[in-house]
C-alpha cells in the first residue's frame, strides 16, 4: 500500500517580534479605537444629514469632510488588528460594548451637534492615546504610527469644532 502524499496545510505562527500577549493587548486597545471611531463616524454622518440653522452650509460641509476622513480610517485600524493576528470587531453590538462615546437619543440643535462632536473627537483621542501606550510598550511602531496619525486628526477636529463655539 502506497503512502499518502497529501500535504497538511498549516498556517505559520505570527513572528513579527511582538509577543502573543502584547499583540493581544494592542489589538484589544485598537478594537476600542475602532469602536469609538465607528461611533464617531456614524454620529458625524447623522449630524451631516440632520443639521439645520444659519450655519447649515458650513457645518454640513465640515461634517462631510470629517466623516469621510473617519470612514477611510476605519479600514486602517481594522487591518492593523488583523495584521496583529486578531479579528476586528464589526457589529453594532460589539461597538456598543467597546465604545466610550455616548450617542444622542434625539437630533440636537446645530451648536449641540458641534459640542457633541468636540467631545467625541476628544474621546477618540483619549482612546488612541491609551492604545499608543500599549503599542509603545510592545515596541509596535506601525501601530504607534497609525495612532499618532489618528491623534493628530482628532485633536485638530476637536480644535476646529471648538472654535465654532467661541
Amino acid at each position: 500500500m502506497a503512502k499518502s502524499t497529501k500535504k497538511t496545510s498549516s498556517v505559520p505562527r505570527i513572528n513579527i517580534g511582538i509577543s502573543d500577549k502584547d499583540r493581544a493587548a494592542v489589538a484589544g486597545e485598537l478594537s476600542k479605537l475602532l469602536a469609538d471611531s465607528y461611533t464617531l463616524y456614524l454620529m458625524t454622518h447623522n449630524f451631516h444629514w440632520n443639521v439645520t440653522g444659519p450655519m447649515f452650509n458650513t457645518l454640513h460641509l465640515m461634517f462631510m469632510t470629517q466623516y469621510t476622513e473617519e470612514w477611510n480610517a476605519l479600514d486602517s485600524i481594522a487591518e492593523r488588528i488583523r495584521a496583529l493576528g486578531h479579528y476586528a470587531p464589526g457589529t453594532y453590538r460589539e461597538y456598543a460594548k467597546l465604545s466610550s462615546i455616548a450617542e444622542p437619543e434625539t437630533v440636537p440643535d446645530a451648536l449641540e451637534m458641534v459640542r457633541l462632536l468636540v467631545d467625541g473627537n476628544e474621546s477618540v483621542a483619549k482612546t488612541a492615546r491609551a492604545a499608543f501606550e500599549k503599542a509603545d510598550a510592545a515596541n509596535d511602531q506601525p501601530t504607534a504610527d497609525l495612532l499618532t496619525q489618528r491623534l493628530d486628526v482628532h485633536e485638530k477636529n476637536a480644535w476646529m469644532l471648538r472654535s465654532l463655539l467661541q
